[in-house]
């Protein structure tokens, strides 16, 4: 290890690796519209993103009206179909993503992602993109409860092998599952922050991928 006092480096993938915002917030218009209610705009959508997919269609529902005479799980159902076809066609690094990885390769890091999105549509996702090689380990969600709970963060130092590791994330659900684990945690500035990023509760909190190995070897 060179430069970085961790052997493991795990992220959070919506709104924290990736801005996956232009995709799910079509998904969740599709879905929307299916119900008769009007579309999210744009930048409302970073407001429902955070905590898994069917919270998200919660958010959006109780946004245009409640939940009263939909059929939720049908609703979602749609939802998850329409955004598993159309997964990867706005999705992007955040900027100086790329770089980050190969830097945290360089140090000699093992990289995972911990994420409470399902894990067919984290795989897939992460292969449309040409991504999963950079992975050591990818826990999504069906295995372990759902961040804030801490128990895929303990699989995830598990399954690497033990070590001192780092999180990064973008909400409270990232902050409070890394607290729960007795992982220091980082939070990103620019993704779907459920709260002022400074509030996270993040021992250090970044504006640009290019700070994040300065920000670790500080911790």
């Amino acid at each position: 290890m060179t430069g970085i006092p961790f052997s493991i480096v795990g992220f959070d993938l919506d709104g924290t690796l990736l801005d996956t915002s232009g995709d799910l917030g079509a998904a969740v218009n599709h879905a929307l519209k299916l119900a008769g209610r009007p579309a999210v705009p744009g930048e409302a959508v970073y407001g429902l993103i955070g905590g898994g997919s069917r919270l998200m269609l919660r958010r959006a529902l109780a946004l245009t009206g409640g939940e009263e005479g939909v059929d939720y799980d049908g609703l979602y159902a749609e939802l998850l179909a329409y955004y598993e076809a159309n997964i990867a066609v706005h999705t992007r690094h955040y900027p100086g993503g790329e770089a980050m990885l190969d830097a945290l390769d360089a140090a000699g890091a093992k990289i995972a992602v911990v994420t409470n999105k399902p894990q067919h549509l984290t795989d897939r996702l992460l292969d449309e993109l040409g991504l999963t090689r950079r992975f050591a380990c990818v826990i999504g969600a069906g295995t372990w409860p759902l961040k804030p709970a801490p128990d895929a963060l303990r699989a995830m130092v598990g399954q690497l092998g033990g070590g001192r590791a780092a999180f990064v994330g973008d909400t409270t659900f990232d902050t409070g599952a890394a607290r729960a684990a007795g992982l220091p945690s980082i939070a990103v500035s620019f993704g779907f922050c459920d709260l002022p990023p400074v509030e996270l509760g993040a021992d250090r909190v970044i504006d640009h991928y290019d700070q994040l190995l300065p920000a670790l070897a500080s911790l």
